[in-house]
């Protein structure tokens, strides 16, 4: 057993700390680490011990059945932030029951904790931008464009090959990302562009 399966072993009792399943002589529990997804970096306790059936569930493999998520009714009280975190994006995600927005309406959690849960939800499908090479593009990186773009109602072309730096992504669309080329602000179809190393 991993140091950090010793320490959430005993921080949690050796119970589930989502549903408080817990090992009995009728039934074997397998708990194990759960890493919470979309986490801050400045944050030092980012896991969360829980079983098999909560894991598969968090995590796709299973579908999600909602009366098991009834139990966040006591573990949402919990004092560990990533528990926190977890609960009530289950219960967000729950939200079409009914009761899970007031257990929402409910829970206490501090700024960053809250900022931390919600940064996570997806509302949705993921917009996930990618360039002409399937790469993931993320707000800040740097391209080049690989075609000659004829700019609408700024009266240039942007030649292929010139460099695109801290561009931003278009949040509704994947297809589109935004940048500064020429000195001039300008939207750009990701079929065109090329992500390049931040050092380029």
């Amino acid at each position: 057993m991993s140091d950090l399966s010793k320490q959430l072993e005993e921080r949690s009792g050796n119970t589930c700390e989502l549903c408080a399943a817990t090992d009995t002589l009728e039934v074997q529990v397998h708990l194990e680490v759960y890493e919470v997804p979309d986490s801050p970096k400045n944050v030092k306790d980012t896991t969360v011990f829980a079983c098999e059936t909560c894991r598969k569930q968090l995590e796709g493999e299973t579908e999600v059945d909602p009366n098991h998520w009834r139990a966040l009714n006591d573990s949402m009280w919990s004092s560990v932030p990533a528990v926190q975190v977890v609960a009530y994006r289950m219960l967000d995600q729950l939200r079409a029951e009914g009761w899970p927005v007031d257990l929402m309406d409910m829970m206490y959690m501090e700024d960053d904790t809250k900022q931390w849960a919600e940064d996570g939800i997806q509302r949705g499908a993921k917009i996930i931008h990618k360039d002409v090479n399937g790469n993931i593009l993320q707000k800040g990186d740097s391209i080049v464009l690989i075609k000659d773009l004829d700019v609408k109602g700024a009266n240039f072309i942007a030649k292929r090959g010139t460099p695109v730096r801290n561009i931003t992504l278009v949040h509704d669309n994947a297809a589109q990302i935004e940048g500064r080329a020429n000195g001039i602000y300008i939207v750009i179809l990701t079929e065109y562009v090329k992500k390049t190393p931040k050092s380029e």
